[in-house]
Parts: C-alpha cells; structure tokens; sequence
C-alpha cells in the first residue's frame, strides 16, 4: 500500500505561487523602501502592477512573464548581474529567490485587486483640461468673476483709488514711464475717483496703448520669460552684437498689436510660415536668445563628448523656451526619466529636441524692408532651385569624366595655398616668428614704425610658409588677430582700430590663408592715420603641441598704387625667437615672402575642368546646362545688387567649418535624435523623430503633422500645436502672464508651471473666461486683453486693504484691494532720467553699453564703474541697455533686475539697505540729480516753487505742507541738487500704489 501512494505523491505537480501571500511579502520586504509608493528609484516601483511589469527607465520591461532568465528583475536580486546587485542594503534568501523565480517562470500572475497602491493619473489636472466655454446667463466679466469669490471668502471690494493714483498706476503698468505734470493736468479734469470705465479714463488707457512706450514696456516683461541676453554666457562670455534686431521685434510686435497666435508663430518658424517679411527672421532671435556654450560649440567639434553635450544643453534649451514660454510646463524633467508629475514622456522630450535638430544659434542676413526682404527671399529660393538643378544636370558628367576631373579637382583645392616648387622660400629669410606659447589664446604683438604719422589706405599681411609639422602655407598665421595704429608706439593712447574684416578676424576663426596675402583697406571717412602699425593675434596657429604666430612680410599704403611705407622700417614685438637668418624681426619688411599660384593659374585650371566635364555631354545636355548657368549667375547678379543686408543673431541652420560646422553643410539636415538613457549623452536608446507631448494631443485633440521633409517644417508643425486653438495651456499662459503684471501675482501665482508642482488658480473660471474671450472675442490683440483688465473695477481699486482682509487674506489672493507694488528696476532708471530732462526717447538700433569692456581677447571683463553717467548716448530707455549675462549691472542687479541666464517669469521684489545706498550714492543717481536741480531751477524761479516742481515731477502730485516745509529748508541750506536726490529717494518715487 505504501508504494502506490509513493507513487501519487510524486506525481503530483507544484501548486502555483500566491502572489498575495508569497510575492508582494518579499516585495514589501526588501523593495518598497526605494521602489514603493513613497519612492520610486529609477522611475519604477513594485507596488503597482502596470509599472512593475512593464516600467522603469533603463530596463523595461523588468519582469518578462514565463522567463525569469530573461527578467533584469531577477537578474539582479539572484546576484547573477555582478554590475548591478538588489537590493543593496540586504539580500533575499535563496527560498525568496527560488519563490521569485517560480513566481515569473509560472507567468508572473499579479490579479489586478492585489495593487498595494493606486496609480495617480497625470492628466487629471487642471491645466490639462479643455478650456471650459462662457456660462449662460448674464454677460460675465472680470468683475463679476472676482467679487463673486470675494461674497464666498466674506470680503468686500475696496473703493476705487483717486484719480491721480491711477493715472500714475495707469503709466508706469503701460508704459513704464511716470506721467509730466502736464500729462495729469490733460487727463485729471474728466476723471473722478467713481468715474466708469467710459469716458476720459478709456481714453487714457487708449493713449498710453497706442504709445510707442508701450512696446519698449512690455517687451520687457517678455524678454524676462526668453531670458534674452547680449552675451553668450558661460566661460567665454563674448558679445553678441546682432541679439538686438529680436528685441526690436519684439517692441515692434507689441506695438502693432501684432495676433498672439502669429507672434507665436513667427518667433518658432516664421521663416517657413511668414516667408519673405522681416519678422519671419528676426523674431527667430527668440530660439537663440538664451546662453550659449561658445567653448563646447566653437572650439569643440560635435564629434567629440563634450561638443555632443554642448549641442543636446543648447536643444534642452530652446525646447524649455519654446515650451515654458509658451505653455507654461517645465518639460525639461523629462530628459533623464519619465516626467515625476506631469503627463511627459521621455520620448516625448526627446521628439520635441527633434524639432530643433538641424538649427543653431548664428546670425541670419535680414532686410530691415518687407519688400526688399521679400524679394532677397524669392531669389534665394530661385538661387536653390537653380543650383538644384545644376547638380543634377553636372553630376552625371563628373562621374563620366572620371579620374581626370577628380585630379584637376585636387590641383584647383590646393592652388591657392601650394608653391610652384617644392619651397617656395627662395632664401632663408623666412619672416618674423614669435616665442613659443603653450596656451593658443596668449596674446601677441609685432609693429612697425613707419617714421612719421601718415593716413593709411592699405595694409597688407604675407603669409609664410615652412614644412614644420606639415602645414606648409600660412605657417604661423594667427587665428584670431586685429590691426591698430597710433602715434604712441606703447599703443596707450590714440588708437585706432582698422575695423574693417574686424569681424572676420577677431569675432571669428580666420580659416589658414595658404600662401594668399590677406589686405584690409580703409576710406577716407574712417580716418585712420598713425606713426605705429601693429598686429595683435589673440588666438594662435597651433603647431605640435604649442601655438606660434609668424607673418612674411607687413606692407603698409598710403594710396592704392604706391609704395610700401613699411619696407625696411625698425619693427619691435612682444617677443621673438630670432635665429638669424631665419625668424628676424628685421624679415617682416625685408620684402621677402613666398609666393603662390597666381589666381590666374586657378582659373585656368578651372576652365580646363569644366571643358573636361561639358565634353561628356551632348548637345541638348550641354545647351540646358548652359542655360541654367545663365539663370544662376543672373540671380546672383540680382542678389549682389540689393542693399547690404543687416544680420540677425538667431535660431536657423548653420554652415560653418571647423569645430562649428552645423547643419548646412549637409543641406540642414537634422541631426539624429535618440532618447538618452537616464540624460546620458553616452547611452542613447530609442531613435525618435520630431513630435510634442503625446498625452496632451489627446487631452486637446490637438496634432502634430510635419508636413514635409525640410528642417523648418518640423518647426511649423511645433507653432501649429502650440498655437492650436484647443491648446488650452497656451491661452490660458499668456492671459496668466499679463494679469500678473497688473496685479503683482497671476491668478496662477506658478506663471512658468502649470503642472502638477505649480499652483492651482485662485479664480479658475475667470482664468479661463479670460482664455477663451483673448482667444476668441478679442482675436488675440494683447492690447484688448490689457484694456479689458484695466478698465475693470477690480483694477481701479485702492491699495488700502481692511483689517479683515489684512486678517484672512493677508497675500490679498483673493483681490480685495488693489496690491502696492515697487518699481522694477528698468522703471526707477528710467524714471530718474525723465524726471531730470535727460532721457533720450529713441527707438530701436543697437544697444547702449553702460561699460567698458577689458580683455576681450579670452573671456571679456565688463567694468561698470569705468562708464560715465553724463554719457548721453547711455540715457536711452533701460531696454536698449547691453545686456551682459556673466556680470550684471550692479545699480540694476541691486534693484532685482532679472537674471539673463535665467528664465524669469517673475522677478524678486526685495527691500535692502543696498537699494537705499545704490539710489543715494549711486553714479546715474548723482548725476541726474544734477540734471534734475538744473531743470526745476529753469522752470521755477523761488526754492519753494523749485521744490514744488521737483517734488510734482517726481511724485505726480504737490507736496503737502508738511512734506513742503523740511525741503524748502533742506535746499536753502544743502542746496536744490542735494534736495533733488532726497526726493529721488522718497519710497514713494519706487513704488505704485
């Protein structure tokens, strides 16, 4: 009897493993502690079914139900992953491991009922709503929406301020300006402290619209948000001298009430959906405007690690400003892992990197008119389509013509730089040669003098050339150099800088010129004359390991067909290695320097190359090959006798060489996009194409559809879903943004996050009515938008709050009053200019720099304190100011201005004793009081009519008897200048109420 029931006992099969008992014991245990519902490591836990099976960033799926052996979960809890061992505090036992094993080979079973914890879903959240529409019933507004919450929290509105309060609210909210005495006395007859929304108050808020200041104001607050900025940033935190024509489109667009849907568009890729206007390029500045990594782009190639890095930040970038600007998400935490909060993907980051693979930051050629840039824009398309077809029609005969092209072709590259013997130095005396560097950016010099001053038309610098290290033609010629001259041979005082090809050769990489000399002319207008010559190279030639500059020979002109003035002149330089006869200083106007092909010879050998070519052709070939030649150089004919263009520095594709090469070079081609494990350039994953957030084209019912191949569509198609009309985070972002600057907070208080870690709205119903009638009834006119919050009774109130309010609301959240808010720093300075008559209304152009610049060989110092205030030329609007990133201005800085490296969607208002020293002591403040003192002295004749008017000017409104008395006082014994100063420092001159 015992052996048959042997026999049954071992043929019966393992019963199944429990998940509820067996399993989720182990994974309460050793896992949840990192991977549970209060922390989840590597975006993946063990208390949900959905993410346990299929989640996790770098190993998903980490359970392959049926497979254990193929599972990273079991891999790495048996020890047979010796890279990666879990958990890392303690280890299972071998029944746990064994019970885990039979679990996921037995098809890892997890019933639904048996999650310890329930998934949140992401898009349940306000902001990834749809807009809700208008209520029935009476016409809803803004005041009806607030005093509705305001009935709910027990509160009471405050009484309307008095006139001349709004009037000065009114100016400084539009336009950034206080109001002249004269323009209150315009405007403060026909209102009233209950006057209606209608009347003199409209036409005030109309006036101050249709102002020019309008633009310069509000441009301001959107500069903020783009963080744009007049240098590059980083370590080498050069100029960027062509930002400003973006800043000036920005205030232009303001200005001409210009739909926010097309200033969206225009900004992301107007150059493909407004083609052939002005603003289709410039307003491309605002992809470029944030900072740049000059080293990781410039001097790094995109092949290297670091220049791969440099390119994926400076995507990162322009994705956080084309998405945090315009929709308000920080879609930016999803470069390393699925996003925490929000319903982003990883993917989805990576296909909206995509959208920006084939641009850099570089500067664009743009006409300042709409017709001629309309024209310039047809013939490059004329000029492409033509060139197109060229290619078509000659690569065919190239590969005909064979061997024999292909040699010619290399006889042509190299005719340029290569001598007609094997060394063209037919003496030994080489030229000059400085000491050896070992850091390519020391700085350089050599000069001549030329015996006495004289206007200089000409200057010509020889290349030399040597079979050192191979480089043959242009030994030693600098990589980044400048010319100067001046009648003081330690170059201290009066120089003068040939600036013309400046750019080319001290912005930029100069690119080695064989054996070509290089020349740069002047015009009789530039004015350059001097006794001293002299050449600084900021940026070596490399040679083995160390860096040198040498040059052949130095000629300098003094008209177009004379004679050398600097042949056999004395030179001096920084340094030199002299080897006698080699490297002298005395070689550099010996009239000694290796010649090159001439350029008649190249042309020769190009005309012996085409003639190759064309023979392979037939007749009808050859006759439509010349045709289309004719086209081509007509077109170019045409394009070379437009007006200079001005430049742009902007988002687009780039055809450099170098390090810097980008995109053009391979027809703007956009860069492969893969999606990077954990944010590591070095692990890239999946490859992804263009593409914007998943979830949200759901939500919205919004899509994203590239149409076509070309870079700039996969732009379109970004500002077609962003300014979709059902893309509810757009709508209701730009009206969150204006409402805050009229109130001091939005009703969305997060403006730059409407995600799941930023704020709720205090009033929902009026953000989104708010959304819907700029949308829809107003057309997107900002300047609609701005008239429908002024003109409402929740603006025109009182700052004075009740104690009730002061007790339950004390951040006046919920609008009681109207809240009391300091001048930014831009207001303060402009308001310390146009209170002493000095400040210079002129628009546009580029900006004022409040500084002087000091090494700006490497990495530039910007000194503010060797600039002078009584500069008229700095006494524009604080808009036009240079902007430098690494060192801000300090008065301005002091003052809370923004930070231009960073994207400020709401800038500090803080209260400190350096506020109250800078606007005392500081040097614009000195000096403007001196101006101010000057112009209340021409218009009024007594000290206490001087005091009134300063006093009037600066603080819209007469002194009253108390305040008039102590400064009548304080200017007849410290004097009007002194006074002036005071009242610039009265609280009331840096706040509104």
């Amino acid at each position: 009897m015992r052996f048959p029931l042997l026999i049954a006992l071992t043929a019966t099969p393992c019963l199944a493993v429990d998940f509820v008992s067996e399993v989720r014991p182990i994974f309460e245990r050793h896992c949840y502690e990192c991977h549970g519902p209060d922390k989840q490591k590597s975006d993946y836990r063990l208390d949900i079914k959905s993410v346990a099976l299929t989640g996790g960033e770098a190993h998903a799926p980490n359970i392959v139900p049926g497979k254990s052996a193929s599972s990273p979960l079991f891999r790495f809890v048996s020890g047979e992953d010796k890279d990666l061992s879990m958990p890392p505090k303690s280890k299972l036992s071998s029944t746990e491991i064994e019970t885990l094993k039979r679990w996921i080979d037995d098809g890892a079973v997890w019933p639904d009922s048996a999650d310890k914890s329930k998934l949140e879903d992401k898009r349940d959240w306000w902001s990834f709503k749809r807009i809700k529409t208008n209520a029935s019933g009476p016409a809803p507004s803004v005041d009806s929406f607030v005093r509705a919450k305001l009935a709910e929290k027990g509160l009471t509105s405050a009484p309307p301020a008095d006139p001349r309060t709004l009037i000065r609210r009114l100016y400084f909210d539009l336009t950034g300006l206080p109001p002249t005495p004269a323009e209150i006395a315009r405007y403060l007859p026909g209102l009233s402290a209950a006057s209606t929304a209608t009347g003199t108050y409209a036409t005030l808020v109309d006036d101050l619209l249709a102002s020019p200041r309008y633009g310069e104001r509000w441009a301001r607050h959107w500069l903020d948000v783009v963080h744009y900025g007049e240098t590059h940033g980083y370590d080498k935190d050069k100029p960027r001298n062509q930002a400003w024509p973006y800043r000036d489109y920005v205030i232009r667009a303001l200005n001409s009430d210009k739909p926010y849907a097309r200033f969206i568009e225009e900004q992301i890729a107007g150059d493909v959906l407004h083609p052939g206007t002005t603003d289709g390029i410039t307003a491309l500045g605002f992809i470029s405007a944030g900072p740049w990594d000059l080293i990781g782009h410039a001097e790094v190639p995109e092949t290297k690690l670091d220049g791969k890095i440099a390119r994926h930040l400076d995507r990162d970038d322009m994705v956080q400003n084309a998405i945090g600007t315009f929709c308000s998400l920080t879609v930016q935490c999803a470069q390393c892992h699925n996003h925490k909060f929000d319903p982003i993907t990883q993917e989805d980051y990576y296909s909206l990197q995509a959208v920006f693979a084939a641009v850099d930051r570089t500067e664009v050629d743009y006409y300042p008119d709409d017709a001629v840039m309309q024209k310039f824009t047809t013939l490059q398309k004329e000029r492409q389509t033509i060139l197109a077809t060229i290619t078509a029609i000659e690569t065919p005969l190239k590969a005909k013509a064979g061997d024999a092209y292909q040699a010619l072709s290399k006889r042509i590259d190299g005719a340029a730089d290569k001598a007609p013997s094997t060394n063209p130095n037919a003496r030994p005396d080489f030229g000059f040669h400085s000491a050896i560097a070992r850091e390519q950016d020391t700085v350089k010099w050599v000069q001549v003098d030329l015996g006495q001053s004289i206007e200089i038309q000409r200057i010509i610098l020889k290349p030399c050339y040597d079979d050192y290290g191979g480089i043959g033609g242009g030994f030693g010629f600098p990589v980044r150099f400048k010319i100067e001259t001046s009648d003081d041979p330690e170059f201290k005082s009066g120089v003068t800088l040939l600036w013309r090809k400046h750019d080319a050769t001290f912005m930029n990489d100069f690119k080695n010129p064989g054996l070509t000399p290089f020349e740069t002319n002047t015009a009789g207008d530039d004015g350059v004359k001097g006794r001293y010559v002299r050449v600084t190279a900021v940026k070596l030639a490399p040679r083995k390991n160390d860096y040198i500059f040498a040059l052949a020979e130095l000629e300098v002109y003094a008209t177009k067909e004379g004679k050398n003035l600097a042949a056999g002149q004395p030179v001096i330089s920084l340094d030199s290695i002299e080897a006698p006869p080699r490297w002298r200083r005395t070689n550099l106007t010996d009239g000694i320097a290796p010649e090159a092909r001439s350029p008649e010879d190249k042309q020769k050998l190009i005309r012996e190359r085409d003639a190759l070519m064309l023979a392979q052709a037939d007749p009808a070939t050859r006759q439509k090959l010349t045709a289309a030649r004719k086209q081509r150089d007509s077109i170019i004919a045409q394009i070379a006798a437009l007006p200079a263009p001005g430049k742009v520095y902007a988002g687009a594709v780039h055809t450099g060489s170098g390090a810097f090469r980008g995109t053009g070079n391979e027809g703007g081609k956009p860069r492969v996009i893969h999606v990077l494990k954990r944010g590591d350039i070095k692990q890239p994953a999946k490859e992804v194409g263009p593409g914007s957030i998943t979830a949200l084209n759901e939500l919205f019912g919004t899509p994203f559809r590239v149409n076509g191949e070309s870079e700039g569509e996969r732009r379109a198609a970004l500002a077609r879903w962003i300014t979709d009309k059902n893309n509810a985070l757009t709508w209701r972002s730009i009206v969150n943004r204006v409402w805050q600057h009229h109130f001091g907070r939005g009703l969305v208080e997060t403006s730059n996050d409407f995600g799941r870690m930023g704020s709720t709205p205090t009033h929902p119903e009026l953000l989104d009515w708010l959304a819907i009638t700029f949308r829809d009834d107003l057309g997107g006119n900002l300047k609609r938008l701005h008239k429908l919050i002024v003109t409402s009774d929740t603006y025109r109130q009182s700052s004075e709050s009740s104690p009730l309010a002061n007790k339950s609301d004390a951040t006046n959240q919920w609008l009681s009053h109207q809240n009391r808010r300091k001048l930014d720093a831009e207001s303060i300075r402009d308001s310390i200019l146009s209170v002493s008559g000095q400040l210079d209304l002129t628009m546009g152009g580029p900006s004022f720099q409040d500084f002087i610049i000091d090494k700006p060989q490497h990495s530039p110092h910007y000194e503010y304190h060797l600039h002078d205030p009584d500069d008229p030329k700095s006494h524009r609007r604080s808009i036009y100011r240079f902007i430098v990133r690494s060192q801000q201005q300090p008065f301005m800085t002091v003052m809370d201005c923004a930070d231009p490296s960073m994207r400020v969607d709401k800038r500090n208002e803080s209260l400190s004793p350096l506020q109250a020293l800078a606007l005392m002591n500081n040097g614009l403040t000195v000096a403007m009081a001196r101006q101010f003192a000057e112009r209340v002295r021409s218009e009024a004749r007594t000290p206490e009519d001087q005091v009134k008017q300063a006093f009037h000017l600066a603080i819209a409104r007469p002194p009253t008897s108390d305040e008039l008395a102590p400064l009548v006082a304080y200017a007849q014994r410290e004097g009007l200048e002194n006074t002036c100063r005071v009242i610039l420092n009265l609280n009331e001159f840096s706040f509104v109420d």
